[in-house]
């Protein structure tokens, strides 16, 4: 007898690889800046966009796209801070969003009148590693009530990573959490990662974040501009 082995995954992942590029040169015909916000659950990647909408949101138009296992609670908060329409994805399960889920979230999504495409992912730091959603930078986001060796145990989020967001640092006077340890595993994983100290509850730090969009999105802007001339 004659077993043929088809690598599943392998083919999923080039087919996902396939359609990501598409959703990437969708975004980047319009000038639009994509990111990715991932981190583990409970971080604060809701409450960190609520604060940067009511922020941003008058200066710049910024597309959601929520993902979530079971319900569409984090969209429906983010609605309450944007006129926009929030994109929820209920992954029914799944650990992660894939390119197609994206790709089809954009079809109601005015691409050409939007500056930032947000998508925040399903709480994971394992599975979202791995996927490429058409996204321009990963940003991760490590709260200061997880481990200080939260990078070492999750190498390839922050690898794949551009930029990380530090958050609850309000908290950090009634915990024992070392940041200077944690920012150091960082950058032992990821020394060219950008980080970003930050209370959204507080506005700690958030002046920095809010910059860091205004740059890359300005600058996704001039490339698109230079591309058209």
């Amino acid at each position: 007898m004659t077993v043929r082995v088809i690598d599943v995954r392998e083919s999923v992942m080039a087919r996902n690889n396939e359609i990501a590029a598409t959703v990437r040169q969708r975004v980047e015909a319009e000038g639009v800046l994509a990111l990715n916000l991932v981190s583990s659950p409970g971080a604060g990647k809701t409450t960190l966009l609520e604060r940067t909408l009511d922020a941003l949101g008058d200066e710049m138009a910024i597309a959601v796209v929520t993902g979530d296992v079971q319900t569409q609670n984090d969209a429906d908060r983010i609605a309450r801070h944007t006129s926009a329409l929030v994109q929820a994805v209920v992954t029914g399960g799944a650990c992660h969003l894939d390119a197609r889920q994206v790709d089809r979230a954009l079809e109601a999504i005015d691409l050409a009148h939007t500056d930032l495409l947000v998508i925040e992912n399903v709480g994971n730091l394992v599975c979202p590693a791995a996927w490429d959603l058409g996204e321009h930078a990963k940003i991760v986001l490590f709260s200061v009530t997880e481990g200080e060796d939260k990078p070492l145990k999750y190498p390839r989020m922050f690898r794949e990573a551009r930029g990380a967001v530090m958050t609850k640092i309000d908290l950090l006077p009634h915990l024992s959490f070392d940041l200077a340890r944690a920012v150091g595993a960082m950058r032992e994983v990821n020394p060219e990662l950008e980080i970003f100290l930050t209370s959204a509850t507080t506005g700690d730090g958030m002046d920095a974040w809010l910059g860091y969009l205004r740059r890359e999105v300005a600058r996704a802007s001039t490339a698109h501009g230079a591309l058209r001339g």
